[in-house]
């Protein structure tokens, strides 16, 4: 009768698979070619590497194959978890005179425009990766959606045209991004069919040759002479060791949920992690909403200051990972925090930050059989580098600005850097990106969203949303707000607070700006492991998106 009772009770317990599958994207286009991937046998990975070559096509000024991303990834046959790395490289030649104008002052137009900008792309060797290590399909299957529609062509959508109109002057400089980009030397009108064949013939040659399609032979040449011709330095052995990196995420647990996040070189872990070691002292279920936002953005600005202090790219920078993210590190910064004051940043040890990337693409996605897959990548600024080579089809990153390219000068951002984030032949930059999984006992949630140096924040937001009992479709559309040392200022979404609230938060001490721009673009799924019930939702703030559970 004992053993009995054992057994139901085992079986009781066990998580209930998950009958459909869930696809959060930033582009309708990218969730259909996720399921239509699923749809032929593929895994979780396969639709991973779907969504993020269509994203490519349709979200050029977010993403593609001219950068890079890192993918987070869980097999649920066995529990294996791994980030994987394809984050972009500086290029052998790096030097930091070609980023300082004559008065020896950063040179912006170096740094984020043309090809000096541009550092070597991953995203194609991470997917090519992710389908030879983890998936079930051939490189080719997964990659057609992709390519039919770059060669068919889709209407973009007005954020496509109005973030087009804000890079067009530097679109406008180089024949290949004016040709492929721009109608007449104008922005296209509303209706316009955008087309790449270019684009279309580079991922059949990724599909047919895997990483020599894209690193090796005709097209390596191509970038090469395009990059240098316009004035940059790449060469063809900087596109040949061009390596993806497999890292352990950061994993960590919160009041008895297992979150697991990016690994350096993104920091978006290691913040996490400090952030909710540092509130894990405090209940804040039981908490106003002041005094839980204040406690929130106290954990914030020690995170960020840290953040730039100790972290870089692991294959060149030791870090104290396992001290930044421990509980005994988190009480000392938790006992520095007022109940009601704000700690004016000034009065932290003094830091010297680095700057992310501002627009992004995330996508997050959950298969029947319970794998997990979270992606977050990037070009940097809208449109990257601006520069598209003739006869490629896509536009390079300007992921350069994410060094600290001059020690104690401010970047495009305004904000300055260390030594740990100076760009070494080879090296990759410092990132934001966090694709993360929050695993608990009854439920998990996958997300991430782009946002540059607000992606940490908005997924801490996102996270407690979830383990308070929100669905993805209620926490991808909540109010922001964030804060992260310097300047000393939260920034808040318009209507996250009310005139109280903000009263009160100023009275401690913060500064509180309310802006009308809404920030981020931020896609969830979520998986009820006693029901297997399946939610999928993509921002409201992107009209793009799309969250489907099929």
């Amino acid at each position: 009768m004992w053993l009995l009772g054992f057994l139901v009770a085992s079986v009781a317990a066990a998580p209930v698979k998950p009958q459909q599958a869930a696809i959060a994207s930033a582009h309708v286009l990218a969730t259909q070619a996720g399921f239509e991937v699923l749809g032929k046998g593929g895994n979780a990975f396969d639709a991973a590497v779907a969504v993020a070559a269509t994203l490519a096509v349709v979200e050029p000024q977010s993403s593609g194959i001219g950068g890079g991303g890192l993918f987070l990834l869980q097999r649920a046959s066995d529990g294996h978890e791994v980030m994987v790395d394809a984050r972009e490289t500086a290029p052998a030649a790096v030097r930091v005179a070609d980023y300082l104008g004559a008065d020896g002052r950063p040179d912006r137009n170096h740094s984020i425009n043309g090809p000096l900008s541009a550092a070597i792309p991953g995203e194609p060797a991470g997917l090519v990766w992710i389908a030879a290590h983890y998936g079930k399909l051939p490189l080719k299957t997964s990659l057609a959606p992709a390519i039919r529609i770059a060669r068919a062509g889709f209407k973009p959508d007005r954020r496509f045209l109005d973030e087009l109109a804000m890079r067009k002057d530097v679109l406008a400089r180089y024949p290949g991004s004016a040709a492929l980009y721009l109608v007449n030397g104008q922005v296209p009108k509303p209706g316009w069919t955008f087309r790449s064949p270019d684009l279309a013939r580079v991922l059949e040659r990724i599909a047919e040759q895997g990483n020599a399609g894209f690193y090796g032979g005709e097209l390596a040449r191509t970038l090469v002479d395009g990059v240098r011709s316009a004035g940059g330095n790449w060469t063809l052995a900087d596109l040949e060791h061009y390596e993806v990196k497999e890292r352990a995420p950061i994993a960590f647990d919160y009041r008895g949920w297992r979150i697991v996040s990016a690994s350096p070189p993104s920091s978006g872990g290691v913040a996490l992690a400090e952030m909710l070691n540092i509130l894990s002292g405090y209940e804040l279920d039981r908490l106003d909403t002041v005094h839980r936002t204040h406690l929130m953005v106290e954990a914030m600005r020690r995170a960020y200051r840290d953040r730039a202090e100790y972290l870089g790219d692991p294959d060149f920078v030791a870090m104290p990972i396992a001290r930044l993210t421990s509980l005994d590190y988190a009480a000392g910064l938790r006992a520095s925090i007022h109940p009601d004051k704000a700690t004016p940043s000034e009065l932290l040890p003094p830091y010297l930050d680095a700057a992310q990337g501002s627009h992004t693409s995330h996508f997050s996605i959950i298969d029947r059989d319970g794998n997990l897959a979270a992606g977050t990548q990037t070009v940097n600024l809208i449109f990257g580098s601006g520069l598209v080579v003739p006869g490629t089809g896509f536009v390079l990153n300007d992921e350069m600005d994410d060094f600290a390219l001059v020690v104690g000068k401010p970047n495009a951002f305004g904000l300055v850097g260390n030594e740990r984030n100076a760009p070494r032949p080879g090296s990759r930059p410092l990132s934001s990106m966090s694709p993360t999984f929050v695993i608990g006992p009854d439920r998990i949630g996958v997300l991430g969203t782009p946002g540059g140096s607000r992606i940490i924040t908005m997924v801490l937001e996102g996270i407690l949303a979830f383990i308070d009992g929100q669905t993805p479709e209620q926490l991808v559309a909540n109010p922001r707000f964030h804060h992260q040392y310097l300047p000393d200022v939260i920034a808040v979404e318009k209507g996250a607070f009310t005139p109280a609230q903000i009263k009160a938060l100023e009275a401690m001490g913060h500064q509180v700006h309310e802006s009308d721009r809404r920030w981020g673009f931020m896609n969830a799924v979520s998986w009820d492991r006693t029901t297997g019930k399946l939610h999928a939702a993509s921002d409201p703030r992107g009209a793009s998106g799309s969250g489907v559970v099929r």
